[in-house]
């Protein structure tokens, strides 16, 4: 049998297939915090719980599963985002009651001034702060996602300025370094992460001022491969 001949009789439905979806960890740092995105489920399976945004794959509007994902991450919360990491594959025969099932998940960073108009018009979507996360049941195994997701950025935080993609697009070194502490659960000394950014030249200086604490601090933004830079030694060194 030719392969055109094989094409021709292959029935996909011969073999099972599991639900394919799509899922998006999407992080900001606002207010002292990092928090992720999340929407309230509308219908079953469980129904009025908060988890990711994501859906399921269309095979005739969808070219790939970035496309999935962005698709679905607007339609949910109306953010649409910069760009999409993937993050993690789970698959198996308990993490949805509808079926087995497999979820490919990626993830973002996002400033929270971004996305605020957008998010505002969504009922049920919501930033929920990751350190009170443990407090809620959230709908399938998007916990173990988010946790996932919040490991891959604070190993990033460690050996570069990633984080950095989760605050405006103007912001001071003490932002950047509170945003790094956080996620490092731990405080890091001024001097010396401040000498290893500019050492690094991974800043633009904007030439503007924003009063902190009663002193001006100046404005930066991320030089346009800032975050494809890592430093050799981590920044808790």
């Amino acid at each position: 049998m030719s392969e055109k001949a094989f094409l021709e009789a292959y029935n996909p439905k011969d073999h099972d297939s599991p639900l394919v979806t799509v899922d998006a960890v999407l992080f900001t740092f606002h207010e002292g915090a990092l928090k992720v995105l999340l929407v309230e489920r509308a219908n079953h399976p469980d129904r009025g719980k908060w988890c990711l945004p994501g859906g399921f794959v269309d095979m005739q509007a969808d070219e790939n599963l970035e496309e999935t994902v962005i698709r679905k991450v607007k339609e949910k919360t109306g953010v649409a985002p910069p760009y999409i990491d993937q993050l993690a594959t789970m698959g198996n025969s308990k993490r949805d009651k509808r079926g087995w099932s497999v979820t490919v998940c990626y993830t973002a960073l996002i400033g929270y001034q971004v996305c605020e108009a957008g998010i505002s018009t969504v009922q049920d979507a919501q930033w929920f702060d990751i350190a009170g996360l443990d407090r809620i049941s959230l709908a399938f195994d998007h916990q173990e996602l988010i946790r996932i997701g919040v490991e891959r950025l604070r190993q990033k935080a460690l050996y570069s300025i990633v984080p950095a993609y989760t605050l405006p697009d103007k912001f001071t070194l003490p932002e950047l370094q509170h945003v790094h502490e956080v996620l490092l659960g731990k405080p890091l000394q001024k001097k010396s992460f401040r000498r290893r950014i500019e050492q690094a030249d991974l800043l633009i200086d904007t030439g503007q001022q924003r009063t902190e604490r009663g002193r001006p601090a100046t404005l930066y933004r991320m030089r346009k491969h800032s975050g494809d830079h890592r430093f050799v030694a981590n920044l808790r060194e």
